[in-house]
């Protein structure tokens, strides 16, 4: 296993790839932008759909193409469309196996993939498919993973997530964690509940996830917000961080006691501080 870099992020924004009008929009918006193929596309808009990528003028560095599994019979045309494309970043949707990450590496040189986990198979084969060779990330998907198990819903009504959801949700950024491959967390569905968003992109730093996937232009800053660090944070990451280069375990800072762990806590800090500072270039 090769370790891969994840520089997308925190903000991912679906798109979906049959409306090019929104393509400029959605990445200014956001960090990174997904063309969708797959669910968002009806049947018999795929083929525009696969034809607006070799126009769509995004940046290729900030844009992941979602192409359709593979059972649908779909995968191999979506990949001819993006031969012809810069675009190299691909998520697979319902990933089960390795056998379909092999497919897009042998047809697309230098493809970067990322696993949508997103079935009771796939998040069982997380770990498996997190060692696959070309894969940076992993993301999981509530709404899916609970169909593919015949139930109604992944929340309760109050909005929080069932245990099943946060079982799988747990399982993929635990397998991604230790492939050293980054993890995405999934989409929340409800688009007005702003503050629901925030306080769930909030946990999905604090959890270890690189990012959130997001449904609509107007998920992209509370996403964005939850990422960033406050300028008091930064610094104080930074002043531990110097700190440390002159002890050699854990040492006493500031009236508490501070180990490896903390102190990798406080360089992930300030990555997302230089991450923000380089977007906003």
């Amino acid at each position: 296993m090769t370790e891969q870099t994840f520089t997308l992020g925190p903000a991912l924004l679906f798109c979906p790839a049959d409306r090019p009008e929104r393509f400029a929009k959605a990445a200014e918006r956001a960090d990174a932008v997904i063309l969708d193929l797959e669910d968002a596309v009806a049947p018999d808009k795929k083929a525009e759909a696969r034809a607006n990528l070799a126009g769509a003028g995004t940046d290729p560095e900030r844009t992941v193409v979602r192409v359709n599994s593979a059972d649908t019979g779909l995968l191999e045309a979506d990949l001819d469309a993006l031969k012809d494309t810069p675009f190299r970043t691909v998520m697979l949707a319902k990933a089960e196996s390795a056998e379909p990450v092999r497919l897009i590496r042998a047809a697309l040189a230098g493809a970067r993939v990322i696993l949508l986990c997103e079935t009771a198979l796939g998040v069982v084969r997380a770990s498996e498919l997190a060692e696959e060779d070309g894969v940076v990330a992993l993301m999981w998907g509530a709404e899916d993973l609970v169909a593919s198990l015949g139930g109604q819903s992944s929340r309760r009504k109050d909005g929080s997530y069932r245990d099943i959801a946060t079982t799988a949700r747990a399982n993929v950024l635990l397998a991604a964690g230790a492939a050293g491959r980054a993890a995405i967390d999934a989409v929340y569905v409800d688009i007005p509940d702003l503050d629901g968003l925030a306080a769930e992109a909030e946990d999905a730093v604090a959890s270890g996830f690189a990012a959130k996937a997001c449904i609509h232009p107007s998920q992209a800053g509370p996403i964005r917000a939850a990422y960033l660090p406050t300028e008091e944070e930064a610094e104080a990451a930074r002043k531990l961080v110097e700190a440390a280069k002159d002890q050699p375990g854990v040492f006493r800072y500031e009236g508490r006691m501070v180990d490896a762990p903390l102190v990798r806590h406080a360089e992930r800090t300030i990555a997302r501080a230089e991450q923000a500072a380089r977007a906003s270039e």
